[in-house]
């Protein structure tokens, strides 16, 4: 029987075989898949040296109070703060947005709205404080600055389409006596109200006098309890004597201690010579407030009223820093005086019953012009929570509340500190983050932040955002930039005794426009011309 022929065999290459034999398994594939997507599976690479867990650790659950779970994971960050009021800008660490609301906090994250902002200078502090009053006064806040030393706050001022009252050499002129918005409004109130308003406004008006005599242009120093008895008599006399509508100046006080009535002579028990030595340093006092260095600053009538109806106000007397700081001090109590008398005037017969925001900058000179304006400032710090007026102490160091004269008005300043629950730290030393932590407790790891802030770590030009207007080149900054601060527009924000939240700060082109203070630096000459 004939055999059946075998079949042809089918080779297949030994290649072919080993890879039909080799295949991926699931975990090769799931690395492979990762691997193309960049990221590490569950468990980790597979393969060698991959780093593979066979098995996922769920991790140990530790419980204990703060203080000791810190030392376990040390890596702890203070809770952010709400998203409401004005957005300051983002955290330096986490990305996240900043705000800032003194008025918003009180009652719940703070007992005050008070803010004590400081960092050296250039670092932008001005530029933080106008963000705050351009928000605050889209948030129905009325934005009043009773002494713009430099005028930087004019431009803003007036793009809100506030009042902006200027005092200098032909500017304008400023009445110590101004009854502001009371001016032809006190008569038509019932006689018993129109008394006791009167008997405020007249004790205003002594205290106003008093600050000033007690400039280096009035007396030099206060004046005693014999001459403080006599101006209040003569501030009232001279205040009965106008007609209705009009208020006395510093002139009539000084003509009613010459004229010597009865009803002075009488209160100072004083006749003859004994009344002329009684009241001779007080009548030199007040002439020279109205002569000399001071001339046509408060020898008048106020030129320009304060519109207190308008969104914004502020008193400019930049014009005054050419005759000196005396002269500005003398100012800036005068001006003080004037614009919160009428703001409170306002409120006391129901013209105004909106909020402040009161931007307190170059608070440095404010405190050194003497013991008017620390009251002054003291007695607001002491009142923001019932009126709800966020008030903004702005300067350079701690040490500038130490420039008062007497211990008495040194312990005012202070207080003004103790009372401000929000802090904004800007760049500092090391020297002055050592006097800051005996007010509010800092951390070395916020120490260390807020340091590095303050000394140039580079040599070439950046682009400063808080300055650098956006001409033409961005790319390439003008060439009188200079050197940008490592910590300009960068922020620590203290609420209490919370953790600070650091934050930086960006403008908007708008907001560089408004906000610069420091053209006349960037001004270059070059071959004679400036650029």
């Amino acid at each position: 029987m004939a055999r059946k022929p075998k079949a042809p065999e089918v080779t297949t290459p030994r290649r072919v075989v080993e890879q039909a034999d080799v295949r991926p398994s699931r975990d090769e594939r799931r690395t492979a898949k990762a691997r193309r997507a960049r990221f590490a599976p569950r468990l980790g690479w597979g393969g060698r040296f991959g780093g593979r867990a066979p098995v996922e650790d769920r991790g140990t659950v530790y419980t204990g109070p703060t203080q000791q779970s810190a030392g376990i994971y040390p890596f702890l960050l203070g809770a952010g703060l709400p998203p409401r009021g004005v957005p300051v800008g983002r955290d330096v660490l986490t990305g996240e947005l900043v705000c800032i609301d003194p008025s918003g906090w009180t009652g719940r994250l703070t007992t005050n709205p008070g803010v004590w902002v400081m960092s050296q200078p250039g670092a932008g502090k001005s530029a933080l404080v106008k963000r705050i009053c351009l928000v605050y006064s889209a948030y129905g806040h009325m934005v009043c600055v009773p002494g713009d030393v430099k005028g930087e706050y004019s431009t803003l001022i007036s793009e809100l389409g506030g009042s902006v009252v200027r005092i200098g050499d032909g500017i304008g002129r400023l009445n110590p006596l101004d009854s502001g918005p009371l001016k032809g409004r006190a008569q038509s109130l019932s006689v018993e109200r129109r008394e006791a308003l009167l008997d405020v406004l007249n004790g205003r008006r002594l205290e106003t006098l008093v600050a000033l005599l007690s400039t280096k242009h009035g007396l030099g120093r206060a004046p005693n309890e014999i001459e403080r008895s006599a101006l209040d008599t003569a501030v009232q006399v001279a205040s009965a004597a106008q007609t209705p509508g009009s208020d006395p100046v510093v002139a009539d006080v000084v003509q009613v201690l010459r004229l010597a009535p009865e009803e002075l002579r009488t209160k100072l028990a004083a006749q003859g010579e004994r009344y002329q030595d009684l009241t001779r340093s007080a009548i030199a006092g007040l002439d020279n407030l109205i002569g000399g260095p001071l001339k046509g600053l408060f020898d008048g009538p106020t030129t320009t009223p304060l519109d207190i109806s308008a969104p914004a106000v502020s008193v400019d007397i930049s014009a005054l820093r050419a005759r000196g700081n005396d002269v500005v001090s003398a100012g800036m109590i005068a001006t003080w005086a004037y614009t919160y008398s009428a703001i409170d005037s306002a409120r006391s017969i129901g013209m105004m019953d909106r909020s402040l925001v009161l931007p307190m900058d170059e608070m440095w000179r404010a405190l050194r012009s003497g013991p008017g304006l620390v009251d002054a400032m003291d007695a607001i710090s002491r009142l923001n929570r019932t009126t709800d007026d966020v008030t903004i102490y702005v300067t350079h160091s701690l040490l500038d509340v130490e420039a008062l004269p007497t211990e008495t008005d040194r312990a005012k300043a202070r207080g003004l500190m103790d009372r401000c629950d929000t802090w904004v730290i800007g760049a500092s030393s090391e020297e002055e983050l050592r006097r800051v932590t005996g007010k509010r407790q800092l951390t070395e790891q916020e120490v260390m932040m807020i340091g590095s802030w303050s000394s140039a770590t580079s040599t070439g030009l950046d682009i400063d955002p808080l300055s650098y207007d956006g001409e033409e080149n961005p790319a390439r900054p003008p060439e009188d930039e200079g050197v940008r601060h490592p910590g300009r527009g960068k922020y620590l924000i203290k609420v209490g005794t919370r953790p600070g939240i650091a934050a930086s700060l960006d403008l908007t082109k708008t907001e560089q426009r408004l906000y610069r203070t420091d053209t006349n630096r960037r001004r270059k000459t070059t071959g004679g011309g400036s650029r």
